[in-house]
């Protein structure tokens, strides 16, 4: 196999607060690693005594909730992925009470070839009532509600979030290899239709690549950057860049908070692109290459405003976004899709 250069370090900030967020990280469109952010939490102290007294620190919250785990034969050395068929997953969806859960993880941890197992975005303030008032972020709006992910040594390939993500190791460490959004040539993303976690993946497994079956990755590879967490420290990742997740240790637990600052009311643009599969994949070439052109002038305006040369009275659905527009733009795409 063909050497790789090493993903670049992430770039890190210390001491940081929600203007230095605002005001200096997010418009870098870059990730950034916040050393020590919630150094200062009670779970990120109670895991750095014992695994044992991280895990009792998230029992005082409640253990007899149900939730929903992931659970992987031994085969997969906890990489949660498609079957090799892509037609299916190489892991199993279960309900489980929290307090089993807890128990595993401990149990688990002296197996010499353990299950995979994994709690996956589960809300923290109907999970663990109190956990949030204990454990406060300042950084983000408090209409964000964090979300927990826990589990044993679990590696989760490349995939993009459809928000903003700023996320804290509280037990364990996490190792997260990033890539550029447009690196999604080189990444051979997998099935839209079935994916492991809502959004496709990456098909690469970045940890030894295969550069016969996927040779552009080689290019990714040259856009990679990582970083590892210890507890307490977070990691801030832009709109739709691609990251992969390594928990490094037995007993791991992250929360994350994700939000999306786009104007509350509009469509979701994964619909959008979904019924652009739909009505346009399937063209004559000359015909896709005409609406290539359209939606580049008017959706993604890529040389200024499609509609300066007319009044305002007379710009309709192309000129400023108002909720009146949006809603006539709604019921039009309601007739549009009771006729399909």
């Amino acid at each position: 196999m063909t050497d790789l250069p090493a993903p670049t370090p992430i770039r890190e900030f210390h001491d940081a607060d929600r203007r230095m967020l605002d005001a200096e990280i997010r418009p870098l469109g870059q990730p950034a690693v916040l050393r020590g952010l919630a150094a200062h939490w009670p779970v990120v102290r109670a895991g750095k005594q014992s695994e044992e007294a991280g895990l009792d620190y998230f029992r005082r919250f409640g253990q007899d909730r149900e939730i929903e785990a992931l659970l992987g034969a031994p085969e997969i050395e906890g990489r949660f992925f498609y079957s090799p068929d892509l037609k299916g997953m190489n892991f199993l969806r279960g309900q489980v009470s929290l307090r089993d859960f807890y128990d595993r993880l401990l149990r688990d941890r002296t197996a010499h070839r353990p299950y995979s197992l994994a709690l996956q975005s589960e809300v923290i303030p109907n999970l663990l009532p109190g956990f949030v008032e204990e454990n406060p972020l300042a950084m983000v709006e408090p209409r964000v509600q964090p979300r927990l992910w826990m589990g044993n040594t679990i590696h989760v390939a490349p995939h993009y979030d459809l928000m903003e993500n700023l996320g804290i190791v509280v037990m364990g460490r996490r190792r997260f290899t990033v890539f550029p959004p447009h690196q999604l040539d080189n990444l051979y993303m997998g099935p839209i239709e079935l994916t492991p976690a809502g959004t496709p993946v990456s098909l690469v497994d970045i940890a030894n690549p295969d550069l016969v079956r996927f040779p552009r990755y080689a290019e990714a590879a040259n856009h990679a950057q990582s970083t590892i967490l210890e507890p307490g420290d977070a990691i801030y990742l832009p709109f739709h860049w691609w990251h992969a997740v390594d928990s490094l240790e037995k007993v791991n637990a992250f929360v994350n908070y994700w939000w999306n600052d786009a104007r509350p009311g509009m469509g979701n643009p994964y619909d959008a692109l979904m019924y652009g599969l739909f009505a346009l994949r399937g063209l004559p070439p000359e015909q896709r290459e005409a609406w290539r052109l359209m939606f580049n002038r008017l959706v993604f305006e890529s040389d200024g405003d499609p509609v300066a040369h007319l009044p305002e009275e007379a710009k309709g659905v192309l000129g400023p976004t108002t909720d009146k527009k949006l809603a006539m733009m709604r019921a039009t795409l309601r007739q549009i899709m009771a006729r399909l």
